[in-house]
């Protein structure tokens, strides 16, 4: 059995289901410590996170991850129990074992190797991990970063373990992610009886062509990463369950996934701009956004692109498509954020599982992007 192996065995045996622990940051710190890592805990509301380090100098490399997982859904549907880890026809399955345990381990692994193999090694190694990353994600990485904002600690270069390729690890990272902002639409009408519509107005029938307007809109072209800016409805609810009433408001949920070809405050005004040139009377309430980031090709994409060449022969592709990660918050603080992990085709899924061999190509990509980083001139 591998090391990586031990060690995702041994992350995915602990219950964190978000925003807990269960003591894997514990785990992990008990590996880093004896390499040099001073340790920091940063518990912020019911959340743990690590700020862990070594060295002071620069180039600063950062691991970024996460130790919550989410609910197991029916545990009778599942092989076997999702937090009792186990190896079948060379397949590791349990609750986390691709999002994201099984990145930590390999992260570990690739840096004792690192260590042993680079003792005065340039520049310096982070771990910054967290136990909220799979709920609200308030009081996680978010907090870590601004705590080294606050005292003027910028990383050069993160690589975040999340699960990106699609048919064999490596062959695809995430060199940024779109943004996603919601908002509430309530169109107010006048409720009254179905039978008179000279005494409503049916906010249904009012805002109707401003949704269609909303669906049809070009909001950008995208760019050389993103595809264009995508607006979707998610939820919409008006009634009063009564087939003879007709409803005084109308409540659209929405999201928009944007590129970086357009802005926040940019969307918000053409929304409204459209619902005013529909004459509609509404109430909009926005949720806190979160902001796309891009890296584009330079040293980090460079360095680990050619580590999993080296690594699996295969040629990787950039992509940026997928949800929300914790990538956005690290890159307030850092120019240079990639996203690389196992296979994501089971990540949330009963019974899910990633290839033990995975997971030791994982560790020597991670091994080999810090040697191009950090031990070479």
């Amino acid at each position: 059995m591998s090391e990586t192996l031990q060690l995702a065995k041994q992350l995915i045996s602990r219950r964190s289901l978000t925003p807990a622990d269960d003591g894997c940051l514990d785990i992990i710190g008990a590996r880093l410590a004896p390499l040099g890592f001073g340790l920091e805990k940063m518990r912020c509301g019911e959340v743990d996170n690590l700020w862990a380090r070594r060295g002071n100098a620069g180039p600063l490399v950062c691991f970024a991850g996460h130790t919550d997982v989410v609910p197991t859904g029916p545990v009778n549907q599942w092989r076997s129990d999702p937090f009792m880890p186990e190896v079948r026809d060379g397949m590791l399955y349990g609750r986390g074992a691709a999002d994201m345990k099984g990145s930590l381990a390999a992260f570990v692994t690739a840096i004792e190797k690192f260590v042993v193999d680079h003792p005065q090694h340039r520049g310096s190694i982070a771990v910054l991990l967290t136990s909220d990353e799979e709920g609200v994600a308030v009081d996680g990485t978010v907090r870590v970063v601004e705590a080294l904002r606050e005292r003027n600690e910028p990383i050069d270069y993160c690589i975040v373990g999340e699960p990106t390729s699609v048919n064999k690890t490596g062959d695809t990272i995430k060199n940024g992610r779109r943004g996603s902002l919601s908002g509430t639409l309530t169109v107010k009408g006048v409720q009254g009886h179905i039978a008179y519509p000279h005494l409503v107005r049916n906010p249904i029938h009012l805002a109707a062509p401003a949704i269609a307007e909303l669906a049809a809109t070009r909001w950008d072209e995208g760019n050389e990463y993103f595809p264009p800016t995508s607006w979707q409805v998610s939820n919409i609810h008006g009634g009063t369950g009564a087939a003879n009433v007709v409803p005084g408001t109308l409540e659209i949920l929405f999201n928009f996934r944007f590129s970086t070809a357009s802005t926040e405050d940019g969307l918000k005004s053409r929304v409204r701009a459209i619902l005013d040139r529909h004459g509609l009377e509404y109430d909009l309430a926005w949720e806190p956004a979160g902001t796309p980031y891009l890296t584009p090709r330079g040293n980090l994409v460079d360095a680990v692109s050619a580590a999993i060449r080296e690594a699996t022969g295969i040629a990787t592709e950039l992509s940026t498509s997928g949800g929300t990660s914790d990538g956005r918050f690290i890159a307030g603080i850092c120019p240079q954020v990639i996203e690389l992990g196992p296979l994501n085709a089971t990540i949330h899924k009963i019974n899910e599982c990633v290839a033990v061999a995975d997971l030791d190509a994982l560790s020597e990509i991670y091994y080999l992007a810090l040697k191009k980083l950090l031990a070479e001139c």
